[in-house]
């Protein structure tokens, strides 16, 4: 006698006269539940296509920027001094975005959320390091182009130039966002307590 045969022989004697439950006697579970991290995976998937669905920075056809060209936007009523003062770094970096080396699409679908949750917590000055490619066509310099068409489609940005050589040169720009309503409010609180 082999010994599976044997251990089979020792189990049945030990559990002795077991028969299998008929169907209709057995526990309905339903649907399996989702493990948490499978849950927690699904509500992140469901918050990045709802992200993605807001997302309305356009990848169409972009005019390439001259790679050895600064870039430098500003809306209406910003004040040259804020443009002079962002250019040489005269405001803190609140918050920094890296897209080195990132395809297009996926430096569209960070920028976007970035840009929101920025002027959500009331940052004013952010940098974003992109690169910069030396032939006009280069995937760093067609980044650098997009995002310059990219930052100008936020209502939430004022302004952004190409930084200064120690901040990354022409692959980094400033960004500046303008003030929140709750940011503007608490200015004028604050302004109210001085005077009073």
């Amino acid at each position: 006698m082999n010994q599976s045969l044997r251990d089979e022989l020792d189990f049945r004697a030990f559990i002795g006269d077991v028969k299998p439950l008929p169907r209709g006697n057995q526990a309905d579970t339903g649907t399996p539940r989702k493990s948490p991290s499978e849950a927690q995976l699904a509500r992140r998937e469901s918050a990045a296509e709802r992200l993605e669905e807001r997302n309305f920075l356009s990848d169409d056809f972009v005019d390439l920027l001259p790679p050895f060209d600064p870039i430098e936007y500003r809306r209406e009523g910003i004040q040259q001094g804020v443009i002079d003062k962002l250019k040489h770094g005269g405001y803190s970096v609140q918050a920094q975005l890296h897209l080195l080396r990132r395809p297009l699409a996926e430096s569209r679908r960070v920028l976007f959320p970035f840009i929101q949750e920025a002027y959500a917590h009331d940052l004013r000055s952010v940098l974003i390091v992109h690169g910069r490619g030396r032939e006009l066509d280069s995937p760093a310099n067609v980044l650098r182009s997009y995002l310059a068409k990219w930052l100008s489609q936020f209502d939430e940005v004022q302004a952004y130039v190409s930084a200064q050589p120690a901040d990354g040169g022409l692959g980094a720009t400033w960004v500046m966002l303008r003030k929140s309503d709750r940011a503007k409010a608490n200015n004028r609180e604050r302004q109210q307590k001085r005077r009073g």
